[in-house]
């Protein structure tokens, strides 16, 4: 008996459990035919006899071929040839050897994750990884035809595939893929763990091929787990197993993700080769943008470009160069898994050394030459991030809107706010200025990107549109089967917050500065060209806008995982100036502020406060950064934001006041709501910004006033408050989809208005019928803590005048009375009393003209009079502030005018409180003189006491004294 693996002769009697030559581990038994001990390492014949199964050629070779694998990729070779046979539905394979199969892939999977000397001895097995490629390739098609439908196409894609079709295929072969699946996720989680050696694994991985099956695996799965499966034909059990299927495609879905993530780690090759897959399709060109303007990218010769960085960049690491030109050499002898797969023929040109100074030189035709003297991934690329790029990047060239600007723009948008979402395209956008790079907007259709923000977060406000109906309609021929203009856009509406994470943080490490390896030969930092390839095409655009509405569906808080990567993904945006073009390429024309814009204020938000008393801006390079994307979106907030939320709410005024009837509302509910949101999220940016020392005189400046004295102007005019007896009322909530929890944020807040509360709850109009009573709950609270802190003092105690800038910009622009009309008891608002108060309190302190403002208002004997008679008469008779120096109180006009006398009364109070503070200032000074000098004749009284004699009776002394000694 001579040993399988190297040759060796073995005893007749193996007292040994292994070969004394190679190790082998061996199993005997005794054999009754032959009266002897076999072994299932022993070669039948002998191998100089010259026959055999093999015959005396191969049984040389076998001899002279020694085995050095480690008993575990023994053993994962041996399960992965019956897998082979599995999937090749080869006759003979049973479910008994399919279980020991399963056991052996089961240990190996463990000791890959648990023991690094396994995971590497894995790792660098070529015909392990030859293996689960031949598996992969066998399975993709095969899981296809049970999927997806009957016949199997190259790109992986079906067309024209319909739901029942598909659910009708799982069901029918539910037993076989439940298996299969199971398999490839535990096979793909082992190859996920040998990624972890990097440059080794890396290489053959690619070398191989596995990628590409991981590609088209990746493919299957979205096309599988982003249809819906259930239905009125649907029972029970078959609803069951069409979702532990989906799930069970999910979950493959994120192991591909999660073996994508290790493949591309710190290898800035397989980084760019995953992004020339992930951003690149088979339409080379963007579409059209209606909120941007033509950018002239030529998608086909920045697909031209990366594609011969790619051939310049193809030399691989030694150490898997010499791996595989063993195994290759191993090929001719039959005991593989087969020749590597044919790869692109490295040409002497290849083999040039790149330029370490780029130098272009269009005059060039060849252009593989063109591109080597150039030595950077992309001209086409860089040419257009300058075009992109902030349009004050290189300085302040575009000014900040002016105030008589804002006032034309918002009258603008008051007279066509009745038909705002008819006309708003064609008449309201053509008297912005096109010329201004931060006004990038067109009137000659809809956004591009509309349909997608719109199927990830779908319109339900009680009613159909029919208009709208038939737009979707159009739309639905843009999603074919398969990927959106890229293989990953899809994913967000797929996995949940946790089974997502591999795909963000993939992202992540292919365009943040930390996780790159620092600058190429020709000083270019690849991440931040991946950055802007991200921005520059479709695929990554479409990507990024899922990305965020994914943080607003599920919810994420500043805390949670998905939440901080994004943000880190927004700060590189960023840091290469392209915040502003991804700010556009979010807009939706219906919207004032999309929700994914939205979103990205959010993640901008978040960037800023961690900028709040930290040393960043000691740098002028960050200063100067982070001031000019303030300026961008300040100016964006008060040429577009603003303006149209001023008109929507003047519309609600316009109802109010009876002046126009509800049914000509030009918006639903929904689109309040939405509004609402990107107003109060731009609110959070703002009062963010006015928390930063080094960056509240830029609001100053632009003098930030203006705007949030007219919101608060038009919310009073616009919108009822909110009875105090309003806010126990009994019955459901009316927003559909259940209740809210008291400590919860509604996306949708209650339309009250302030005769509701006297009709039963049963009778109350439908939500979608209440657009014009929609109560911007919350707004009024953001803005009084915004000009709170911009007028406050910037000492630490905030004590002492307010800020006289802030002062004369409220008095200039007729603050004071908008802040007094905030002293009134609004359910909308909570302790919006105390923040007016507050606000009250600073424009005071140390301003004449405001004093004498309100002292014009009630004069300061009855505020005296009024004090003098607290207890007594709580009302005395004084002129109303809707009567004096010819103000009218908005706030009592309308259908709200019931329960005016009260609220009229309160603000009066607390007018004459507001008149009586300098008063008190004044008075605080001699006050504390008085009581100062009081403590002085204190101290020589008690010294005159210390020389009278103890016993001396000192109730005879009199005055403070005389209490003292009693007490």
């Amino acid at each position: 008996m001579h040993c399988i693996e190297c040759g060796h002769l073995l005893p007749k009697i193996c007292d040994d459990t292994v070969c004394s030559n190679c190790k082998t581990p061996v199993a005997t038994w005794w054999d009754e035919t032959s009266q002897t001990f076999r072994t299932n390492r022993e070669i039948p014949y002998s191998p100089t006899s010259g026959v055999g199964i093999w015959g005396s050629v191969a049984a040389d070779k076998m001899t002279s071929r020694p085995n050095t694998q480690t008993i575990e990729e023994r053993t994962f070779c041996a399960a992965l040839i019956m897998l082979e046979a599995h999937f090749e539905k080869v006759r003979g394979v049973g479910y008994k050897t399919m279980g020991e199969v399963k056991k052996m892939v089961a240990q190996t999977l463990d000791k890959s994750l648990n023991k690094p000397d396994v995971r590497e001895h894995l790792a660098k097995n070529v015909d392990i990884w030859m293996r689960l490629e031949k598996i992969f390739h066998i399975a993709v098609p095969h899981l296809n035809q049970r999927s997806l439908r009957e016949s199997f196409t190259e790109s992986g894609v079906p067309n024209g595939l319909d739901v029942p079709e598909s659910a009708t295929l799982i069901l029918k072969n539910y037993d076989i893929l439940r298996e299969d699946l199971h398999y490839l996720n535990n096979l793909l989680v082992i190859s996920r763990n040998m990624l972890a050696i990097k440059e080794t694994a890396q290489e053959i991985c690619a070398a191989v091929s596995f990628d590409k099956a991981v590609h088209q695996l990746i493919i299957l799965c979205v096309n599988v787990t982003s249809k819906g499966y259930d239905g009125e034909n649907v029972t029970n059990d078959d609803r069951a197993r069409l979702l532990e299927i989906t799930e069970l495609y999910k979950k493959l879905l994120v192991t591909c993700l999660q073996h994508t993530h290790n493949w591309t780690m710190g290898n800035d090759r397989f980084k760019m080769m995953f992004w020339y897959t992930m951003l690149f399709d088979n339409d080379l060109r963007n579409d059209a943008n209606q909120e941007l303007p033509p950018d002239d990218l030529d998608v086909g010769k920045v697909h031209d470009e990366v594609q011969n960085w790619l051939r310049r960049h193809s030399s691989i690491d030694s150490l898997a160069a010499d791996l595989l030109d063993k195994y290759d050499a191993e090929v001719p002898t039959g005991h593989t898994a087969g020749p590597l797969p044919e790869s692109q023929p490295t040409t002497d040109r290849d083999l040039m050394e790149e330029s370490t100074t780029p130098i272009w030189k269009p005059e060039i035709t060849d252009k593989y030459e063109q591109d080597r003297l150039y030595a950077r991934v992309s001209h086409e690329i860089d040419v257009w991030w300058k075009r992109v790029r902030d349009a004050n990047y290189d300085g302040w060239v575009v000014p900040m809107e002016t105030v008589e600007g804002a006032m034309e723009r918002t009258e603008s948008c008051k007279e066509s706010a009745m038909h705002r979402y008819i006309l708003r395209g064609q008449e309201n956008d053509h008297q912005y200025d096109h010329d201004e790079q931060y006004e990038q907007s067109h009137d000659d259709g809809r956004d591009g990107h509309d349909e997608v923000d719109d199927r990830s977060i779908p319109e339900d406000n009680g009613e159909e549109d029919e208009g709208e109906e038939e737009e979707e309609d159009d739309d639905d021929d843009s999603y074919v089967e398969g990927p959106l203009r890229g293989l990953l856009t899809e994913i967000p509406n797929i996995l949940d917050t946790k089974q997502i994470e591999a795909l963000h943080m993939t992202v992540k490490a292919c365009i943040v500065d930390s996780m790159g390896s620092g600058l190429t030969p020709a000083g270019e930092n690849l991440q931040k060209t991946r950055c802007k390839m991200f921005l520059a095409l479709d695929c990554g655009k479409n990507l990024l806008r899922e990305m965020l509405v994914f943080i607003a569906v599920w919810e994420q808080t500043d805390q949670q995982f998905i939440f901080q990567i994004t943000a880190q993904i927004i700060e590189s945006f960023h840091h290469n100036a392209l915040l502003p073009y991804a700010w556009n390429s979010l807009r939706i024309l219906k919207d004032i502020v999309s929700p994914a814009q939205t979103v990205l204020l959010r993640l901008i938000n978040y960037m800023f406060r961690a900028r709040k008393d930290s040393p960043i801006y000691d740098d002028l390079k960050d200063y100067n950064r982070d001031a000019k994307l303030i300026h961008f979106l300040y100016n964006f907030f008060r040429c577009r934001v603003v303006p149209d939320c001023i008109a929507l709410i003047w519309a609600q005024s316009q109802v109010r006041s009876g002046k126009t009837h509800p049914s000509d509302f030009p918006v639903d509910l929904w689109d309040m709501e939405r509004a609402k949101d990107g107003l109060s999220q731009y609110l959070d940016f703002i009062s963010v910004i006015a928390e930063i020392h080094e960056m509240r005189h830029l609001l100053i400046e632009w003098e930030c006033v203006y705007e949030l004295v007219s919101l608060l102007k038009a919310l009073e005019a616009g919108v009822a408050r909110k009875p105090i007896d309003e806010r126990n009322v009994p019955g459901p909530s009316r927003r559909p989809g259940g209740t809210n929890s008291p400590g919860s944020t509604p996306n949708v807040e209650r339309p009250y208005d302030d005769q509701s509360h006297s009709q039963p709850p049963t009778n109350l109009p439908p939500m979608h019928d209440t657009p014009h009573k929609f109560p911007w709950s919350g707004v009024k609270i953001q803005i009084l803590i915004i000009l709170t802190s911009l007028i406050a003092p910037t000492n630490a105690r905030r004590n002492g005048p307010g800020n006289p800038i802030v002062q004369r910009q409220l008095l200039d622009r007729g603050g004071i009375m908008p802040l007094l009309n905030c002293c009134v008891y609004d359910g909308h608002n909570e302790y919006l009393k105390e923040r007016a108060t507050l606000a009250i309190k600073f424009v005071m302190e140390g301003s004449e003209e405001a004093q004498k403002f309100v002292r014009d208002l009630v004069p300061v004997k009855q505020a005296q009079a009024a004090r003098a008679q607290q207890g007594i008469d709580g009302r005395p008779k004084s002129a109303s502030l809707s009567n004096v120096a010819g103000n009218k109180w908005e706030g009592n006009k309308g259908p709200a005018a019931k329960g005016a006398e009260s609220a009229e009364a309160m603000a009066e109070k607390l007018a004459r409180q507001v008149a009586s503070v300098k008063l008190e200032l004044d008075g605080k000074a001699g006050k504390e003189r008085e009581a100062s000098r009081e403590k002085e004749r204190e101290k020589e009284k008690g010294k005159e006491k210390e020389n009278v004699n103890v016993n001396v009776n000192i109730s005879g002394g009199g005055g403070k004294g005389k209490g003292k000694g009693k007490k």
